[in-house]
């Protein structure tokens, strides 16, 4: 029995230090993007869901934009709402690539941990929402098609496609939502041609090529 507790123990303090090396960050900024609403804060160690945090209350925030739109889940007390959790939900796809996700009260928990938010905030799905960012590499080359060099690393240059953000002005891969139904292929395509290439609209996306050793 001594052993056992033991070991248990020592699974958790492994398992904790794990997470500790794999802690996500930007999710848990003070304030949530493209709002004023502020997260609840706390240090790394009380980010995983095993870790005791018995007076965890943060704030709830749902955008407003996600009212009646058809491509977004509706509230998660809406009686009509009943998710099947963790498989293939008719074309939705709510299989977290992270593995099995635990439901408390109904809702999916962050896999991730502790976020100092409840909600969906922006995002159309309660629980898993599967994007696809194409990343679009070359070689950079010279007039004769020779690959060139960088003369600090002395190794290949390699180029790839990116886009600024209009929200925050930060550079990123092309790239968005899986659509109910839809391949993951059909997404980087519709994605990439949208945001890099400008399908939609004249100022959808900027295509540029970075240089990196």
């Amino acid at each position: 029995m001594c052993i056992s507790k033991s070991k248990n123990k020592i699974d958790s303090i492994t398992s904790l230090v794990i997470l500790l090396r794999m802690m996500h960050t930007k999710c848990r900024s003070e304030f949530y993007p493209s709002s004023s609403i502020k997260r609840l804060q706390f240090p790394d160690s009380l980010v995983p869901w095993f870790v005791d945090f018995s007076n965890y209350n943060p704030p709830e925030y749902n955008s407003p934009n996600l009212l009646n739109k058809t491509w977004a889940d509706p509230a998660i007390n809406d009686p009509e709402f009943n998710p099947k959790w963790n498989m293939l939900n008719g074309k939705i796809n709510r299989q977290s690539h992270m593995g099995t996700y635990e439901i408390q009260n109904g809702r999916p928990l962050n896999p991730k941990g502790r976020t100092g938010l409840r909600g969906r905030g922006l995002l159309g799905r309660w629980g898993p929402n599967h994007a696809a960012d194409p990343i679009v590499t070359r070689w950079k080359l010279r007039e004769n098609n020779e690959k060139l060099i960088d003369n600090l690393t002395n190794k290949p240059i390699l180029q790839f496609c990116a886009i600024q953000r209009k929200d925050c002005g930060q550079w990123a891969l092309p790239g968005g939502m899986v659509d109910p139904g839809e391949k993951i292929s059909q997404t980087l395509k519709r994605e990439f041609m949208e945001e890099a290439l400008n399908s939609l609209e004249a100022n959808a996306g900027l295509l540029i090529s970075i240089n990196t050793p």
